[in-house]
């Protein structure tokens, strides 16, 4: 289990906050790591639909840049099972649970309504489980 790993099945999310910090940073070489924030937004925000760059959106979802950024390269990630790693975030972890809509996704997304620290969080998780289950002719439990 990676260091952003939620830890669901245990019934807590460990805390991932920590101070943004504006980009570029020059250390890190070429790629998006240079790009100042505004240059970031624009490079998240032009990508194609079938853009493969996951690898990429990860990285900037461990980086330390602003939510808004981690937030924008969330949306752009192709497979929203990369986005687990990341549902301590409570500006990731609402993408995350959006985004979850098979059958396979029940079991996390009730995982996640209970056991996430933040609001947002868990009322995307339940919001998205009921809309899941509805639409799969399954009774939602009466917790939800």
């Amino acid at each position: 289990m990676s260091e952003h790993s939620p830890a669901v099945s245990e019934g807590h999310l460990p805390e991932r906050r920590q101070p943004w910090k504006p980009g570029p940073d020059a250390a890190r070489g070429s790629s998006w790591r240079g790009f100042d924030d505004d240059a970031l937004l624009a490079w998240l925000q032009s990508l194609p639909e079938d853009h493969g760059m996951d690898a990429q959106l990860v990285e900037i979802l461990s980086s330390d840049r602003h939510f808004y950024l981690r937030q924008t390269a969330a949306l752009s990630v192709q497979d929203p099972d990369q986005l687990k790693a990341f549902a301590d975030d409570r500006h990731v972890g609402q993408i995350l649970a959006r985004r979850l809509s098979r059958s396979e996704d029940i079991g996390y997304l009730s995982a996640l309504v209970q056991a996430s620290r933040h609001l947002e969080v868990r009322r995307a998780a339940r919001a998205q489980l009921s809309s899941l289950l509805t639409r799969l002719g399954a009774t939602p439990p009466e917790w939800l």
